[in-house]
């Protein structure tokens, strides 16, 4: 990725956060000279600047920062027939009666739906929703539009783009159907797609743009071209792109994913800890929204599975535990154990 000066800042577009703006504000304020003290590096503590990227506006980065996509989809007017449709969502029919799904002793009802192993399409589905809802409750000053994104200069497709492209919303179900087919054709998993989610919104926060009508599914496109290659192990090409969308060019594939990076900054990391804030919230919205993962009663055999893994994590952790126990103890509440030799008689 090369150094700070000649990549990250120099080769980054216009929108950018500028890397020596920490080192200005820093002020000797020690009254040791440079002889005294034997050299004159800064504490890490005065090279940070807090104020740089403010939490509140950069959930990609900071775990206790609320993602965008939740916010905006709680600021949307929920119709009544759709909080009905909740409701009802919960429960099963039982011979003309509702009845709620309840886990008891004998049966325990789980979703085939993990933090470390998500469950694809209702994934997709979340993601989808969770674009859905960026596009519709946009801001409406609206933001900076850049030229990569816009599918008028780059068509993704030879068909004549409409002069109204940029004034009508997509509906959920045609984002869904746009990442669905990329997710098939590549055979992604299911942590790509969040992961997709995650630079996506880290691309509108840094780059300060709006995705619209008439970008967002070159602005999809490249979260997953990126996303696919930082978590796949063997990632797809940008030429297989290209058998997927058949009108498409790699120069286009290699111009996009460029200036993405570029307006990532190259900050491509993604912590564990935001990984599973948007896992998380993406459960909460498919709640919200009627798209509850389906609950299925525990088998014998996954009971099975679950308590193998539960051992194993058990006994990989057994020593672990025992090294952190505990192995002083004050001098106040002292009470030592002696073994002495037993005489039977």
């Amino acid at each position: 990725m090369g150094s700070t000066t000649s990549c990250c800042v120099s080769a980054s577009p216009k929108l950018r956060r500028n890397a020596h703006s920490r080192l200005e504000s820093y002020h000797q304020e020690s009254d040791l000279s440079r002889e005294e003290t034997g050299c004159n590096l800064q504490h890490i503590s005065d090279r940070e600047n807090v104020d740089e990227l403010n939490m509140e506006y950069n959930p990609s980065d900071h775990p206790r920062a609320s993602t965008i996509f939740l916010s905006k989809s709680q600021n949307d007017e929920v119709p009544l027939r759709s909080v009905r449709d909740k409701r009802k969502s919960l429960f099963i029919n039982n011979h003309g009666t509702s009845r709620r799904k309840y886990s008891s002793c004998s049966t325990i009802f789980l979703d085939d739906n993990t933090v470390s192993q998500p469950n694809l399409k209702y994934t997709i589905k979340c993601v989808a929703l969770a674009i859905y809802y960026h596009i519709k409750n946009r801001d409406t000053d609206g933001g900076m539009l850049l030229d990569i994104f816009d599918e008028k200069l780059h068509p993704l497709s030879k068909s004549e783009v409409p002069l109204d492209y940029n004034q009508h919303d997509p509906e959920q179900k045609q984002i869904y159907r746009f990442v669905r087919t990329l997710f098939s054709a590549a055979q992604l998993t299911a942590e790509c797609a969040i992961v997709t989610l995650v630079y996506l919104e880290r691309l509108l926060t840094y780059a300060e743009i709006d995705i619209c009508p008439g970008n967002w599914k070159r602005i999809v496109l490249g979260a997953i071209l990126l996303a696919s290659k930082v978590w796949d192990d063997q990632a797809v090409w940008n030429v297989d792109y290209c058998q997927i969308l058949k009108d498409i060019t790699v120069e286009d594939m290699n111009e996009l994913e460029r200036q993405f990076l570029e307006l990532l900054q190259f900050n491509i990391n993604v912590p564990s800890s935001v990984y599973a804030k948007y896992y998380f919230d993406l459960r909460s919205l498919s709640e919200s929204n009627n798209l509850s993962f389906p609950l299925e009663p525990l088998s014998r055999d996954k009971a099975q599975k679950l308590e193998a893994i539960s051992r194993l994590c058990d006994d990989k952790y057994k020593d672990v535990r025992r090294a952190a126990r505990k192995r002083s103890a004050s001098m106040d509440n002292l009470c030592g154990i002696r073994w002495v030799p037993a005489i039977l008689s």
